[in-house]
């Protein structure tokens, strides 16, 4: 029906243009929009006659045919505006809130306020877009033309579109037929690859299969022709490659070219086992060549054909023990002759420092029916003195004595300078040996039976040595130089020599302990009457311990051995007991606290002279020193003063005030004043003289003497004070010394210090 149209038109103008123009293709798009808005204004209207111009419309579209192209009548029939909207229900519900709710609206206010009203603006309206409508249709039937053109190219478009759309679609199947054939070239291209991948591995393997199993004729002329060198130890290796191959892969045991190449290679390997044990033999004969500097020999020959030794071990075990065999013989007995020879060399460097009557307590002028007398300790000055004999320790890193230089000087060594000298070649040649044979033979055990020999050469001489031995100091420089010789040891980190040094350590310990004892009993057993001599200065036999005491000390600073200090203070407890007894010798007790005095004195110098700390002996020897000091001193003030010392103890201290039974009186008083005025001066004067001739050492005599004046001036103030104290005492003032002139006399002996 037209009214389809029309709501074909009302949603899409371009659509209905189109399906009228199917219907008519002579119809013009102006006269369709006319017919068409000429519609819309009498629904508006509600009256299709009021709608003339439609009707003109419609017969301008049919074209020459008398009928119109649609007959609106036919369509729409006695359209009735109003009775359409009577035959509906009208419901005023709600108009109330309508007219409220719009009274509020501007437009609506804007409207009142013109005093216009309602049905005559809304005629105004309808007027305007009928006018509208109008001006839109004539714009419409202007570009009628150009909508047509447009339509025209949209169609040639789609025709365009389609080709290309059916192209495309051609090109599409197309690719699809190359992307499959690129995936099958694909899975071909890593086929191959897989394939050649694999190809590559088996190459390699049997390449390295047929290197390793095949016997180049070069290889066999070198190892049976050519002379041992270093192009002959690299075909070794080519060959003992090729031998491990041989026994190692599983994969070689079962090839038939093994097989055909297995005689060959066992052939060669026969050959180069002989010949390069010949060649060992050879090299291991020119180390027992005199005069062969085995070091040199060993580094710059025999290392370079180390690889021969690696060989025979895996090749040739049978071989490798006879080589290692005969190196072991070699070393052992050219290394034990070389010993030897220099341990007798050195023998005749030794100066014997003590023998067995050498002890600190024996008597230096005995003599017996089978010895002889002994001369003054000229060369045997050391025996127990440390000296310079201490010098060794700091010479521990020095070359060992070369015996014919030493010899042709005629020069004479302690024992304990021979004994660093062989250690000194024993660890050198030791840390030497052990290396070679870590680097040469790959093994260490071999080295204690290298120097089984060696070690039993210097044994047998500490044998003959050590029993014979009595030379304490010389001892105790020995166990110190072994202990510095294991502190080198351990910084070359060459564990080799630990047990020997320890055996040595441990024997001579107890030769050390037992001389020690000899010296120690000689002095509880000592026979006081030979030792005795009528003389208040030190014993030699006290300066001996003093000597041998300081030297022990010495020695033990750096170690603090507490088995060698308590055998020291042993020691200590025999001096003391034997210095008693020697003293109670002379009738006098002044001689024989001054004998004390002056063997302390000498002890306790010769023990600051080893080193500034004593210890608990220097200490000791001081606080007896102190305690004769002051028996000397009172019996010296008592041998020229005794009157005044006496009244001064006996008597000093009373008050004459307190009323006593017996008071001081001047008459007692008063000889005792005069006598010590008249001969002060004279008595010090003999003190001094006295001091002089009794006491060794100068500055001790001086000590003790400025000692006796101090304490004597003590007295005499004591004995002035008291007098003070006396009645009358002031008649004594003429006969009193003053305190300053004693004084001034104290230091003028004093001066001569």
């Amino acid at each position: 029906s037209l009214h389809f149209f029309f709501f074909l038109f009302g949603l899409n103008h371009h659509t209905s243009f189109f399906l009228f123009r199917e219907l008519n293709p002579n119809l013009k798009i102006s006269d369709l929009f006319l017919a068409l808005h000429g519609y819309q204004i009498a629904v508006q209207c509600r009256s299709v006659e009021s709608c003339w111009f439609v009707q003109v419309a419609m017969v301008e579209v049919a074209g020459n045919t008398s009928k119109p192209f649609l007959d609106l009548g036919s369509f729409v029939g006695d359209l009735n505006v109003d009775d359409e909207t009577a035959s509906d229900d009208i419901s005023l519900e709600g108009l109330e809130e309508e007219l409220q709710e719009c009274q509020a609206d501007d437009v609506v206010a804007n409207i009142l306020s013109k005093g216009t009203t309602l049905r005559e603006y809304t005629k105004g309206v309808e007027n305007n877009l009928r006018q509208v409508e109008l001006d839109s249709i004539q714009d419409y039937i202007k570009e009628s033309d150009n909508l047509v053109s447009l339509h025209d190219q949209i169609r040639d478009c789609d025709m365009i579109l389609s080709q290309m759309e059916t192209l495309l679609s051609g090109f599409q199947a197309e690719i699809g037929s190359i992307s499959s054939d690129i995936k099958i070239l694909q899975e071909k291209s890593m086929d191959m690859g897989l394939r050649l991948k694999n190809r590559k591995v088996a190459e390699s393997k049997l390449a390295k299969f047929v290197e390793d199993i095949v016997v180049p004729p070069r290889m066999i002329d070198i190892i049976v022709d050519e002379e041992v060198n270093e192009e002959y130890m690299r075909t070794l290796e080519s060959l003992s490659k090729k031998l491990k191959c041989a026994d190692a892969d599983p994969t070689v045991k079962t090839s038939k070219a093994l097989k055909d190449v297995q005689p060959e290679l066992e052939k060669l390997r026969q050959k180069a086992v002989s010949k390069v044990f010949d060649f060992m033999v050879q090299k291991l004969y020119a180390l027992r060549k005199p005069k062969t500097n085995i070091q040199i020999l060993q580094q710059s020959v025999l290392l370079k054909y180390k690889y021969i030794l690696s060989f025979l071990k895996e090749h040739g075990k049978e071989v490798y023990l006879e080589v290692r065999a005969a190196y072991i013989d070699t070393m052992n007995k050219v290394l034990s002759a070389q010993f030897r020879a220099y341990i007798q060399a050195l023998e005749k460097l030794q100066l014997d420092i003590a023998t067995s009557n050498d002890l600190i307590g024996v008597e230096t002028r005995s003599t017996g029916l089978f010895s002889r007398g002994r001369e003054p300790l000229k060369n045997r000055s050391a025996v127990f003195a440390l000296g310079e004999r201490i010098n060794i320790l700091k010479e521990i890193d020095e070359p060992p004595l070369i015996p014919h230089i030493a010899e042709a000087s005629s020069k004479k060594y302690p024992y304990e300078v021979l004994f660093r000298s062989l250690h000194k070649l024993l660890m050198d040649t030791a840390s030497s040996e052990y290396l070679f044979c870590d680097d040469f033979f790959g093994e260490q055990t071999m080295f204690h039976d290298i120097f089984a020999g060696p070690f039993s050469v210097i044994d047998e001489h500490f044998g003959t040595i050590l029993p014979n031995n009595f030379d304490a100091i010389g001892l105790m420089l020995m166990i110190r130089i072994i202990h510095q010789h294991q502190l080198v040891m351990s910084r070359r980190r060459i564990p080799c020599l630990d047990s020997y040094l320890d055996k040595v350590n441990i024997a001579l310990w107890p030769r050390f302990k037992m001389v020690f004892d000899l010296h120690l009993h000689s002095l509880r057993n000592a026979n006081i009457r030979t030792l005795w001599e009528d003389d208040v200065h030190p014993h030699y036999v006290i300066r001996r311990y003093a000597e041998f005491s300081a030297s022990l000390i010495h020695l033990n600073v750096e170690y603090k051995d507490g088995q060698l200090e308590l055998n020291l203070e042993r020691l200590r407890m025999a001096v003391d007991d034997l210095l008693v007894k020697l003293s109670q010798m002379f009738s006098k007790q002044k001689l024989q606290t001054v004998f004390l005095i002056n063997n302390y004195d000498m002890i306790i110098s010769v023990l600051k002279e080893a080193g500034p700390d004593g210890g608990r002996i220097q200490q000791h020897f001081e606080e007896l020193l102190k305690n004769n000091t002051a028996i000397f001193v009172e019996e010296l003030l008592l041998e020229h003063f005794n009157d005044l010392i006496k009244f001064v103890k006996t008597r000093g201290s009373e008050d004459p005030s307190t009323g006593t039974e017996r008071p001081i009186t001047i008459a007692e008083v008063e000889p005792i004043v005069k006598d010590f005025a008249s001969r002060w001066k004279a008595a010090i004067e003999l003190m001094h003289n006295d001091v002089i001739t009794s006491f060794s050492n100068f500055l001790c005599g001086m000590d003790i003497l400025r000692a006796a004046l101090t304490q004597l001036l003590l007295y005499y103030t004591r004995l002035s004070d008291c007098i003070k104290r006396i009645n009358g005492g002031s008649t004594l003032n003429k006969d009193l010394v003053s305190i300053s002139s004693i004084m001034y006399e104290i230091r003028k002996y004093s001066r001569t210090f």
